[in-house]
């Protein structure tokens, strides 16, 4: 990983048939949310998490880098420029503790920014990249296909989705953005092994991990 980002800004419910599986309405805007650096943990240390706190879902998404700053931008093209690589990322939610939070109408943060939530593979520069918005992804574990994104699918295109972004929050070089997950979130368990492939660059990349 290069140098730890100041912020890692999340975005919940982005793809639509995510949003109908958790049974929560399709948004007019963003759901935005940040994890803090001490929620990144490297692939090789896996995952784990206090289990007394109830179930860990995966959720596997299209990480980017931001290389410029941006604040209060209101034109995707220039959103999008501030992009320097992405990766495939896991925002990992535990899934019992964001339900009783929803329900007090509390804010999430001890389910989604606890230590090790954050678990970004390798970066690759953008000129890999002919299309943000044509890049593909998916997620196994154990060999079985869990979940499988499409940028092309995402509800806020990713350069309105930056623009909106800079205008809550200044992103600066080095901050993450991760765009949010597709349908198939699952729990995790003991031993689960997992593999993230990114395509639809002028090659395919592969990351593995494991829960601990």
């Amino acid at each position: 990983m290069s140098a730890v980002p100041s912020k890692i800004v999340c975005v919940g419910r982005s793809y639509a048939a995510h949003a109908q599986e958790l049974g929560n309405a399709i948004p007019d805007q963003p759901v935005l949310f940040i994890k803090p650096p001490s929620s990144l943990v490297s692939l090789a240390e896996g995952i784990d998490w206090n289990r007394a706190l109830g179930q860990c879902h995966h959720e596997c998404e299209l990480s980017l880098r931001i290389d410029r700053p941006l604040k209060n931008v209101t034109d995707p093209k220039e959103a999008l420029a501030a992009v320097g690589a992405v990766t495939l990322g896991l925002d990992l939610t535990l899934r019992d503790q964001q339900d009783l939070l929803k329900k007090k109408g509390q804010p999430w943060e001890r389910a989604k920014a606890f230590d090790g939530s954050c678990i970004l593979a390798d970066w690759i520069s953008l000129d890999q990249v002919p299309a943000l918005d044509q890049v593909q992804f998916k997620l196994e574990i154990n060999d079985q296909l869990r979940q499988h994104g499409d940028t092309g699918l995402l509800i806020f295109k990713l350069g309105a989705l930056l623009a909106e972004i800079s205008q809550n929050f200044s992103l600066i070089p080095g901050d993450v953005v991760m765009t949010g997950t597709p349908a198939g979130v699952g729990p995790l368990e003991s031993g689960d092994q997992l593999k993230m492939t990114l395509t639809g660059l002028k090659q395919d990349f592969v990351w593995t991990t494991q829960v601990h």
